[in-house]
């Protein structure tokens, strides 16, 4: 765009867990051969877009934004409040400080975000109480054939798909599809050491365990003296339904540049504030900005809407782009207290205060 004349999820439940299952319970799916259980195959690329991306449109002339400096009275009160939120300092420069000059120093930030939509795909599994089993019935729509409900623009959110014609049945790795895993508390005995007499039967010289009876171990509560326990894989069933997962997320990808200024405020102080917008532009795909008066600016348009298509098109879909340029008033005011000069700022729409040097601080402990 070119500037002209311009003063100053609902999110489903994660799958179940994996307990280390042989690669050779997975079926080849055509179209998922990266696929790997518990996810870690990286996200999908998209398909090539069938249409052309549609074509920006023509930036708006731009307003002339002028933004007053601000009083002396608005400085002040900016600073009280400032200083009033300081347990440990007095109010004595707000009271009997004089104002020798006040400076304006606005700066510009830049913004450029990109929501985009993700796809990975994982093997999973549950225990298997009758589902549909639909594997080779027909073939699995490719990863990015699957219909998902996108949230609003730029409101991230996550959502887990079935993917259709994946579900089989497999006996269920952990207890070889007996439903039972030998009890890890008795090591499938049935029994354990007695805690009270430590499997002597006796207690103290000839006194019999009364805890035990005398035979030197207690019945195993964990399996209820059975040996086994249920498995936690399966619950019980011996079977599992295998299928393959479709994880979709919609997230934003972020990118700020504040023009430097000589005012002396650190940078990293302008992220708490907002300022005055002067450009917003959301389309599918947003062209860098040009002709701004802040060379730098520029620059900085033209290097972020690069590397994002660098970056993200290649895994992500990139569904809206949109990039703003606020202008961030900063008064820089120096002002003499008991003949020193001092100095504050006062930035963004919020009037916040940075002293840095305030030379009337108390020491605080806590008792």
């Amino acid at each position: 765009f070119i500037f002209q004349n311009l003063a100053v999820t609902t999110a489903a439940a994660p799958a179940t867990s994996m307990h280390g299952p042989p690669a050779n319970m997975f079926d080849t799916v055509p179209g998922y051969e990266g696929t790997v259980a518990g996810g870690g195959g990286g996200y999908l690329p998209p398909p090539m877009p069938s249409v052309p991306m549609p074509v920006p449109e023509q930036a708006p002339s731009p307003p002339d934004w002028h933004i007053p400096s601000i009083s002396e009275d608005r400085a002040r009160e900016a600073f009280a409040t400032y200083v009033s939120s300081k347990c440990c300092y007095s109010s004595a420069p707000v009271r009997e400080g004089v104002i020798t000059n006040m400076e304006s120093f606005n700066t510009y930030r830049y913004r450029l975000e990109t929501f985009m939509e993700s796809r990975s795909t994982e093997w999973s599994q549950e225990p298997y109480t009758g589902q549909p089993v639909d594997a080779g019935v027909q073939p699995a729509p490719g990863p990015w054939q699957i219909a998902a409900q996108p949230p609003a623009f730029f409101q991230e959110h996550k959502q887990t798909i079935k993917v259709p014609y994946t579900s089989s049945v497999k006996n269920c790795h952990l207890c070889l599809g007996m439903g039972r895993n030998p009890c890890t508390t008795c090591a499938g005995a049935g029994n354990k050491v007695c805690w009270v007499c430590n499997g002597s039967g006796y207690r103290h010289s000839d006194d019999r365990c009364t805890h035990c009876n005398g035979r030197g171990r207690e019945n195993c509560s964990s399996c209820s003296s059975s040996g086994s326990c249920q498995c936690d894989t399966c619950r019980g069933k011996r079977q599992l339904l295998v299928f393959i997962n479709l994880n979709v997320k919609w997230s934003i990808e972020k990118d700020e540049f504040v023009a430097q200024d000589s005012s002396g405020l650190r940078v990293e102080k302008l992220e708490e504030v907002s300022g005055k917008e002067l450009f917003k532009d959301a389309q599918n795909m947003v062209y860098p900005v040009r002709g701004f008066p802040d060379v730098s600016v520029a620059q900085a348009s033209e290097r972020f809407v690069r590397d994002h298509q660098v970056k993200y098109a290649q895994t992500s879909r990139m569904l809206q782009q949109r990039q703003t340029i606020e202008l961030i008033a900063i008064t820089k005011v120096n002002y003499m207290w008991k003949g020193k000069p001092n100095v504050y700022y006062v930035y963004g729409n919020e009037f916040k205060v940075n002293a840095d040097d305030y030379p009337a601080t108390c020491c605080c402990s806590v008792m």
